[in-house]
């Protein structure tokens, strides 16, 4: 991704002409939608503005990739129990429709869908060589895949929406669409994708922007979420033939310095800049650090730490000995005034920074261990735990300095293989939806409820004599997806609540 300040295009949800006088009247301070997208720079200012958007998604996605499973819970504040209707409810297995997060991450990735349409409708009347006209249009494509890979798994049917409105009307008449129209429009538009962008790009400005890579990994991972092995093996084989590997040090995929952001294992990652005033920083950093840690995780007294997204008892107790992944993915405690504090947090984000809150870190979508580790897992589904498929598991444990597995049978592999994804990409979103692929609706009820008996058992972190309520850690089947937001549902009836909310 170009990492220049993003220009922020303000367009609202429907294209309309307004009345007569003084309602016709062209802003001068505003760029209107007929005068922009002439020009390739225009097309890229429009596309790093959707890059922008994503970064937003990405700030809050660990609420669904993370909190809402094993891996993580919460350092909670008996004195202020403010995001209790929040994101709170998503370590508890208590979201509702009328969830504000809810609201945003539906709210956010169709405000993107729809810059994505407009900027592909735009750009066909745009003065561009053919080239860059591919490039641009495979970025966009894989941005709308990438947001509908994510709605489509959080609600199940969603609307599908591939060209902008011209009057709001027709928005009121808006279903859903199956999962499995959803599903093949994600491949659709990962074909397209591929068939224009290029393995890497030339101009450095342009590294981390989308690449065929991305678009294979995406396309892949959608096979086998869909349990379309041979495809998905087919697929993943073609990203191991563009010239990526594993770092020989596992830290090296979170290091942000210039020498390693976007290392030969990055396949995409969510671009940041840190140490500026430009306001493209992430803060992962403070927002996982332990609520009373002050500067004893951060660096900085000053920042707000939030004490979300802390590491579970389970899984620190699954790493094997030796496992190089978890010194480096999390801590057990911190240390404050010479007092050890018993309250992990995540730290495989936690680099040096010049500016309190402003962090240099990029977050990691897919990376070449993760298309190892899927290949691993398709071959097995289709063929059993195959030398081949070992080759693909063991080459990830080799860098974590383990022993390499032998594993007998195609139900053995397959919990091996959801373990070394659990570890080897612990705290990068991807729990939730690993969960939901190798689950059915009620495995994954019964899963979740023995992990929440555990930890109402015996909380990861002290709780102040806060009680849970009767609701906290109980798990239906219908959970399986998230609810609509209630203002949708009101706006639009014909979309329908998802069952049980």
């Amino acid at each position: 991704m170009k990492k220049i300040t993003v220009i922020g295009l303000t367009i609202s949800l429907f294209l309309s002409s307004c009345g007569e006088g003084f309602l016709n009247e062209t802003d001068p301070t505003k760029v209107g939608v007929d005068v922009f997208y002439k020009n390739e720079a225009q097309l890229k200012q429009a596309l790093s503005g959707v890059y922008s958007q994503i970064q937003t998604i990405t700030n809050t996605a660990y609420l669904g990739g993370e909190f809402q499973t094993d891996n993580t819970t919460i350092d909670l504040n008996p004195s202020d129990r403010g995001g209790a209707g929040s994101w709170e409810a998503f370590e508890y297995g208590t979201v509702n429709s009328g969830n504000g997060e809810i609201n945003n991450l539906w709210n956010n990735h169709y405000s993107a869908l729809y810059n994505c349409n407009l900027t592909l409708e735009k750009m066909q009347e745009a003065t561009i060589e053919e080239g860059p006209r591919k490039e641009i249009e495979g970025q966009l494509k894989f941005l709308r895949a990438y947001l509908y890979f994510n709605l489509v798994q959080y609600f199940g049917d969603v609307v599908i929406v591939t060209s902008t409105l011209v009057v709001p009307d027709p928005a009121f008449d808006l279903v859903r669409a199956p999962q499995t129209e959803v599903w093949a429009q994600i491949e659709k538009d990962l074909k397209d994708a591929i068939a224009g962008l290029p393995a890497k790009y030339t101009n450095a400005a342009d590294k981390g922007r989308v690449t065929k890579g991305a678009a294979l990994s995406l396309l892949g991972k959608s096979y086998l979420t869909m349990k379309k092995y041979a495809e998905a093996v087919t697929t993943l084989k073609e990203v191991t033939t563009l010239g990526y590997a594993l770092n020989a040090n596992y830290a090296d995929n979170f290091d942000p310095s210039p020498a390693k952001k976007n290392g030969v294992e990055s396949i995409f990652e969510i671009q940041y800049q840190g140490d500026n005033d430009l306001g493209e920083q992430s803060n992962f950093q403070y927002v996982f650090a332990p609520r009373v840690s002050k500067g004893a995780v951060t660096g900085y007294s000053n920042g707000a730490n939030g004490g979300r997204n802390v590491p579970t008892n389970d899984i620190m107790a699954a790493y094997e000995k030796g496992d190089v992944r978890k010194d480096l993915s999390l801590k057990p405690n911190f240390t404050l005034d010479g007092k050890v504090y018993p309250v992990p947090f995540v730290s495989k984000y936690n680099y040096p920074h010049t500016i309190v809150n402003r962090t240099n870190t990029n977050w990691p979508v897919l990376r070449y261990a993760d298309v190892l580790l899927m290949l691993a897992e398709a071959i097995n589904e289709q063929s059993g735990p195959t030398a081949e498929a070992l080759g693909y598991l063991n080459q990830v444990r080799k860098r974590a300095g383990l022993t390499d597995l032998a594993v007998a049978g195609k139900t053995e592999f397959r919990t091996a293989v959801l373990k070394e994804r659990r570890l080897e990409l612990a705290f990068e979103n991807h729990r939730w939806f690993d969960l939901k692929r190798t689950k059915t609706p009620a495995e994954w009820a019964a899963f979740m409820n023995a992990h929440g008996a555990t930890e109402r058992a015996k909380p990861t972190v002290d709780r102040g004599n806060v009680p849970f309520n009767s609701t906290d850690y109980v798990y239906t089947e219908n959970e399986y997806f998230l609810p609509l937001p209630a203002p949708q549902i009101l706006i639009n009836p014909k979309l329908a609540q998802n069952p049980g909310y």
